[in-house]
């Protein structure tokens, strides 16, 4: 009877031996036997998914809704994934996890096709830019940090990780960004008498300093301010952006409110500089964010450190840590750390932005990586709003 037993599976285990088949043909079967517990279905794949988690927010892929269309021939697995943001700073990351997730599962061969989910900001007032997913509000407690330079990077940086990017230039009194994208033009009315934004660098741009002369000094007030404003986000043919970044003016004045009563904006990112005595300027801005209820994805440092021609130790010229001290006592992130580049401002000056003008030099990169910085905040932000609204997962537009 125990022998019997034992021989059920082709081997007989008390006498080392095979009962009557071949040892090779006991061993196909066996791999035969582990290829059906192992054999792939869209099931299977989507089950492994579930143990992969976007770095950023926490949670799987699957509950994130970021899994779509499942494709299985063998042992080949075609999956498309829709990443929170186009930005996204860890694509790569997400790839190898699900590469060895599947991999676990019997999968041989990984094909991802790569799509964009972003999540909707609902809110009354966002009519005014209907095909704007993300407005980014860029702003500094005050003047002379590289506010401006950091905003058009910022969006430059964001249009060539692939997003469709706007910048709007909101700074009323001392607008420069026309200067800083190569705009010499004036913007044109369409058959809709919808203004048509300028085109730099594959971005669409609107600011006052297009529209007066070099000369001309703006002696507004809050309401006349407020209406130019309104025109900028609703008179506008801004279209279908993923973001559209609006560098504010320095300080704590009438533009963020008015902003604020606009449109829903996404995040505010603060510029600052590496002493102490900005730390003060940078807890009024947030001060101010948090009294408009606009979230903030955390700060910049810029001018953090001078490295001399022919290297050396950086020269810290502004002091250093202010914006590390900053972001502890807010409770925010650093995004990132920018040092004194003279190319940066001449890149200002001749109207292209650093991280294009020079796109593999290291001040590039380090833009780059801060753009995607700011747009994986954004889509961390975006689940936590979903949260707290009662949601789990992100709208998904995939087309």
């Amino acid at each position: 009877m125990l022998l019997s037993f034992v021989c059920v599976l082709g081997y007989d285990a008390l006498n080392g031996r095979g009962c009557g088949l071949p040892l090779a043909t006991l061993r196909a079967r066996a791999q035969s036997k582990r290829d059906d517990l192992m054999t792939l279905t869209e099931a299977t794949v989507r089950e492994a998914l579930k143990g992969v988690n976007d770095p950023e927010i926490g949670k799987d892929l699957v509950a994130l809704n970021m899994v779509g269309e499942i494709s299985v021939d063998g042992s080949a697995v075609q999956v498309r994934i829709d990443l929170t943001t186009p930005a996204c700073p860890l694509k790569g990351k997400i790839q190898g996890d699900i590469e060895e997730a599947l991999s676990a599962v019997g999968a041989q061969s990984v094909s991802i096709d790569w799509g964009v989910q972003m999540a909707a900001q609902a809110h009354s007032q966002q009519s005014l830019v209907p095909g704007v997913r993300y407005v980014i509000a860029v702003g500094a407690g005050k003047g002379g940090v590289g506010k401006s330079t950091i905003a058009v990077n910022l969006a430059a940086g964001l249009s060539r990780s692939g997003a469709r990017v706007g910048l709007l230039d909101a700074d009323i009194y001392g607008p420069s960004i026309p200067t800083m994208m190569g705009l010499n033009e004036k913007p044109q009315a369409g058959a809709d008498k919808k203004i048509l934004p300028m085109q730099a660098h594959g971005m669409k741009v609107i600011s006052m300093g297009s529209f007066v002369d070099d000369e001309a000094a703006l002696v507004w007030r809050g309401p006349m301010l407020n209406k130019a404003l309104r025109q900028f986000f609703a008179d506008v043919r801004w279209g279908d952006l993923d973001y559209l970044v609006v560098d504010l003016p320095p300080g704590t004045g009438d533009v963020p409110l008015s902003i604020a009563q606009l449109v829903t904006v996404g995040a505010a990112v603060i510029v600052t500089t590496p002493q102490d005595v900005a730390v003060a300027d940078v807890l009024r801005a947030k001060t101010m964010f948090d009294t408009l209820k606009i979230p903030v994805a955390g700060l910049i440092e810029n001018m953090a450190g001078f490295t001399p021609p022919g290297g050396g130790e950086p020269i810290p010229v502004f002091g250093q840590g202010g914006g590390e001290k900053a972001a502890k006592r807010l409770n925010v992130p650093l995004i990132g750390a920018l040092p004194i580049d003279q190319r940066m401002s001449n890149q200002g000056d001749e109207g292209t932005p650093m991280v294009l003008a020079d796109p593999q030099s290291d001040i590039a990169l380090k833009l780059l990586e801060l753009a995607q910085n700011v747009a994986g905040r954004l889509s961390v932000l975006a689940v936590q709003r979903s949260a707290q609204d009662g949601g789990g997962s992100i709208q998904v537009d995939r087309t």
